[in-house]
């Protein structure tokens, strides 16, 4: 299974933000580090409010901060979140794409039963064991 970059970036800001769970985290700091865009960083960070994974708070000393401990937040909901809308194969999207074998497809059940599998095993992780290092101090 492959990760959009949605996803990916989303899970490398939340592994940020439980190294130092009590910080509020901009997201321009957040892109800074990352090297990524504040655009796209924006639009990810609006999906993890939209889902309960981070509280924005705005103006002086306002940016996300964790909503739930880093224990208490696991993995394969983050994924779910964030991979939402985004189908396996074409014929798991809404209109269920153009597949000339519908109908006597034996794929389909086994795939869905491995994407269940695989976000069920992420749960079995949760933010606080991917946090990244404290940085220290410059």
């Amino acid at each position: 299974m492959r990760l959009t970059s949605f996803t990916d970036y989303g899970l490398r800001m939340l592994m940020r933000m439980a190294s130092t769970p009590s910080k509020a985290f901009s997201t321009a700091e957040l892109a800074e580090e990352f090297n990524l865009s504040r655009n796209h960083l924006s639009k990810i960070m609006q999906q993890l409010a939209r889902g309960g994974i981070v509280e924005t708070r705005r103006g002086s000393g306002g940016g996300a901060v964790l909503r739930e401990p880093p224990e208490d937040i696991n993995l394969g909901d983050v994924v779910r979140l964030l991979e939402q809308g985004q189908a396996l194969v074409e014929c798991f999207g809404p209109e269920g794409g153009d597949c000339s074998i519908t109908g006597c497809c034996r794929l389909q059940a086994r795939l869905r039963h491995a994407e269940a599998r695989f976000l069920e095993d992420l749960n079995n992780s949760t933010l606080a064991d991917i946090a990244l290092p404290v940085r220290a101090a410059a």
